[in-house]
């Protein structure tokens, strides 16, 4: 059922349309074909870039769609209703432009306007085998040589890994939590080869996978921001990051209100629809619940950021709720369904697998609590 949202702007507004109208024409119509055979979607990304939807967050000036984060969250939102994967990668793609728009010099910033208008898919390479959480664990190193650095070892968990043109890259430059930078990689250059995509419970059709980095010589002006400064960089942008994926959350949770709804007002057993049964009417009530508070809390948080207050609290609050409803709401929409939500006749399973990895990745939902735990310290 359509959301009643409430939109700053009426640009906003038709920019919801625009989102709606085509999320419905080019995922909706593709997304069981490509999940069920593992295989990436060619061409999509580059009708969102063509619609303008790769760089809504960020200022006209740079390319950008110069749009408020409370309005790209839900366009995120929308997508993901229709189909997650292509959301999530969306939101990665915002993440990795962050550095770049944040901490870039201006000559730097010349890049940008291709990489906000579709031209160029990002991605954002943080974690590795052994630093997931631990983000200040990082072992790849950036090793100054001739004209720039060669890095060296292992990066993991990479959403578009091997398709994204540029990648938002983090390595160790020196020793302990300060020893970390960041640098804007291209996704093709000699010495960066890919591992098997990774054999996922769902978002089958956006591959993540690991980079190897074997000497491969990235220029001087590819660091952004100091040597040093990386991890600033990556946890600043985290807190947009993790907006994106409380947005993908509550679109996933949407869904599979929606589905849950529509099958509890066909399905009749001892003689009425089974959504008039008290029992049955009760969950879907909480579940209508789950995804409005989950919404309120990524509106909340959005509507600071684009106020310019602090919002890191109210981002991980936001990204711990979301993904907690996503998975509440997509079990209990399995269990309305009944014997026919746990087979593949019906998108609640496939709800169900993708809401699970919502929350662990961007910072794990014990990590989310850790944050929010910390502003309590007096």
């Amino acid at each position: 059922m359509p959301v009643d949202r409430l939109l700053p702007t009426q640009e906003a507004e038709d920019l919801l349309d625009l989102t709606r109208d085509l999320a419905d024409k080019e995922l909706a119509t593709r997304v069981d074909e490509h999940e069920r055979a593992e295989t990436y979607p060619e061409g999509l990304f580059a009708t969102l870039g063509e619609a303008g939807l790769l760089g809504l967050p960020y200022p006209e000036e740079v390319g950008g769609g110069g749009q408020p984060y409370e309005a790209y969250l839900q366009v995120l939102e929308e997508l993901a209703a229709r189909w997650a994967a292509v959301a999530v990668a969306t939101s990665v793609h915002s993440l990795s432009c962050f550095p770049l728009f944040t901490f870039g010099t201006p000559q730097q910033q010349q890049r940008l306007p291709e990489m906000l208008g579709g031209g160029l898919i990002g991605g954002y390479s943080l974690s590795e085998p052994q630093a997931g959480s631990d983000a200040a664990a990082l072992r790849c190193k950036a090793s100054p040589v001739d004209g720039g650095y060669a890095v060296t070892g292992t990066k993991a968990w990479i959403t578009h890994g091997g398709r994204a043109d540029f990648y938002a890259l983090f390595a160790r430059t020196g020793e302990g939590s300060r020893g970390v930078s960041c640098f804007l990689a291209p996704g093709q250059v000699e010495g960066l080869s890919w591992g098997r995509p990774e054999e996922k419970m769902g978002l089958h059709a956006i591959p993540t996978t690991t980079a190897n980095w074997d000497g491969a010589v990235l220029e001087a002006d590819r660091l952004i921001g100091r040597e040093g400064q990386g991890l600033e960089i990556a946890f600043s942008a985290l807190d947009s990051g993790r907006l994106g994926i409380a947005a993908c959350a509550v679109g996933l949770a949407q869904a599979a209100l929606d589905a849950a709804v529509d099958y509890a007002n066909e399905r009749s057993t001892f003689g009425k629809k089974i959504v008039d049964h008290q029992g049955l009417g009760f969950v879907l009530a909480d579940m209508a619940a789950a995804v409005e508070s989950a919404r309120a809390t990524y509106l909340d948080a959005a509507r600071r950021r684009d106020l310019g207050r602090p919002y890191g609290r109210q981002a991980s609050v936001a990204k711990l709720v979301a993904t907690d409803a996503a998975m509440t709401v997509t079990t209990d929409a399995v269990q309305v369904f009944g014997g026919y939500g746990y087979t593949r006749d019906f998108p609640v399973e496939r709800y169900m697998r993708e809401a699970k990895i919502m929350q662990i990745f961007e910072g794990t939902n014990q990590i989310q609590r850790l944050v929010i735990s910390r502003g309590f310290a007096r």
